[in-house]
């Protein structure tokens, strides 16, 4: 082990010493790689606004838990736990009523409202003409951008989705390196083939009407 060490301290100087790039630069020099074009596509994102309902066999395994626990339990004397329950006269008191879960717009299906599905994720898609699409016909895609001269590719997806928000406010990108891409190979001689950047990212307000506007106006 000891032999070993000056080599090892030897390279990882070396390593310091080297310039490092991150991950998700690109060169400015080439618009184009030798596959293609770069694309960076945008899956952004709205989290559940409510808890989720628990699934019946997870609810079926934890009542049987609380029953089972219930039954070595520590018994405590009735006037002891009448006291919580007990209130004071003219002490505050608000009475919690849960939101409903279903709201106009799942009652109408409307898509382009952000107040419905509240216990799931939204994704914002977008109909029309899309960068690859066969015989440019429209389809349903996320928001995209073409690589152009964006110093990364995080540069790039944020000018794809800052073309359909007009503005980034209440959102939040996960990290400078995109989550996936996927290379597309093309059979029409229009179109050469290309790679397909995928970035993450979230919605953090609790109503953005610069969204639903961008929604609605979108189809």
């Amino acid at each position: 082990m000891l032999s070993r060490l000056p080599a090892t301290v030897s390279l990882l100087r070396r390593s310091l010493r080297e310039p490092r790039g991150f991950s998700s630069s690109v060169l400015a020099s080439s618009k184009e790689t030798a596959d293609g074009k770069l694309v960076a596509s945008v899956l952004f994102e709205r989290l559940p606004v409510v808890i989720p309902k628990i699934h019946p066999v997870v609810y079926a395994f934890q009542e049987f838990s609380f029953r089972w626990r219930q039954q070595y339990r520590r018994q405590y004397p009735e006037e002891v736990l009448g006291k919580a329950d007990a209130r004071g006269k003219g002490d505050y008191h608000i009475d919690y009523v849960p939101a409903p879960r279903i709201t106009e717009a799942d009652k109408t299906n409307d898509r382009k409202s952000l107040q419905r599905a509240l216990d799931n994720k939204l994704y914002l898609l977008l109909y029309g003409n899309a960068y690859g699409a066969p015989d440019g016909k429209p389809v349903w895609h996320f928001p995209e951008k073409v690589y152009e001269n964006e110093e990364t590719m995080r540069l790039c997806a944020e000018a794809a989705l800052k073309s359909v928000l007009g503005g980034l406010d209440h959102t939040y990108f996960v990290g400078n390196a995109p989550m996936a891409h996927m290379a597309v190979e093309q059979t029409d001689s229009s179109v050469s083939s290309f790679k397909r950047f995928f970035s993450s990212h979230k919605w953090l307000a609790q109503r953005n009407t610069m969204l639903e506007n961008a929604m609605t106006s979108r189809g």
